[in-house]
């Protein structure tokens, strides 16, 4: 072979390889769940792939969740909660979507219903290992995973969890999964959506929890640091959007559990302790208004300039000088 003829030969294999490559698809493993009697619904899922919880995780108060993965068609999410909006079951909802979807086979969802009604799909197409397990409130799912045993590991967690908060059950069962073995490829990303009717800031969206991590070599314990900034924010948005409605006594229960919880957490303690203050005087509470303050102002002392100005706190902004 000619110099010539071997330059050829390699500049066409050259134009033969893709400059870039796709994606991968989202092989994941995930839980969707309801908690009925709390009014929540989420999404807890883990994968190896970059920022899965911009793909898999969708969810609406008082509707439903829906987790769609593999070779994703993310247009599930909004159409089965729309779906889900207009009475139909899981099953039923789950049927439409792949009705019309040419690439069911290789699609993967778990559908859960804000009363629990719950259906789990893996199309043949899936890689494997691919399947899902489901039952009332709840439905696992996952694909390139170790082996059955990772979604029998979540469902066995969410069933022995019952009494403790939604976002805390799937992060356990999610944490099972991956203790199980997991995505067979290993470890990248991680989510977790919860839903709740006005559970947002001053109670303008339904999202209670809310958090991800796009890329780490340690997923689990960033989500793990997360929720535990998380759970506390929670009950200090119920107590500000409960004080903004003047139900005073209703933000006095959430803010003192966030001030307990957040203990834990001591970015955001000064912070949470003097909105405790503000709510405790607002209750009538004089003595612990004070309490609270001096500790916020101790912890943080940059929160006194906005105290001295703060009508909130007028009825001790004499003795906080």
């Amino acid at each position: 072979m000619t110099t010539r003829t071997a330059s050829f030969v390699f500049a066409t294999l050259l134009l033969a390889i893709p400059l870039t490559a796709a994606p991968p698809d989202p092989a994941t493993f995930s839980i969707v769940a309801a908690d009925p009697a709390a009014g929540e619904v989420g999404v807890a899922v883990a994968s190896r792939f970059f920022a899965v919880g911009t793909v898999v995780p969708h969810a609406e108060a008082t509707v439903g969740a829906v987790a769609t993965q593999a070779s994703a068609n993310s247009s599930y999410g909004p159409r089965g909660l729309d779906l889900l909006s207009r009475g139909l079951t899981a099953e039923e909802t789950l049927k439409v979507l792949l009705r019309a979807d040419d690439g069911r086979d290789r699609r993967q969802v778990g559908i859960v219903t804000a009363s629990g009604d719950s259906a789990t799909f893996s199309g043949p197409g899936c890689n494997a290992w691919a399947g899902g397990r489901h039952g009332p409130g709840y439905a696992v799912q996952g694909n390139i995973l170790v082996g059955e045993g990772v979604v029998v590991a979540m469902e066995r967690s969410f069933l022995a969890t019952q009494g403790k908060p939604l976002a805390e059950r799937l992060l356990l069962a999610l944490k099972a999964g991956d203790a199980a073995g997991g995505d067979s490829r290993g470890r990248q990303s991680a989510a977790l959506l919860v839903c709740r009717p006005k559970a947002g800031y001053n109670g303008f969206t339904d999202r209670a929890i809310d958090i991800r991590v796009d890329d780490s070599t340690d997923p689990f314990g960033e989500i793990t640091r997360l929720l535990g900034m998380a759970l506390p924010n929670d009950h200090w948005n119920r107590a500000w959007t409960a004080f903004m409605a003047k139900s005073f006594p209703e933000a006095l229960t959430f803010q003192e559990k966030a001030a307990a919880a957040a203990e834990t957490q001591p970015g955001m303690l000064p912070e949470v302790l003097y909105d405790l203050a503000v709510i405790r005087l607002a209750n009538g509470d004089k003595p612990g208004a004070l309490a609270a303050a001096r500790r916020a102002l101790a912890l943080n002392p940059k929160l006194a300039a906005q105290a001295a100005k703060d009508d909130d706190l007028a009825g001790i902004r004499e003795e906080l000088k």
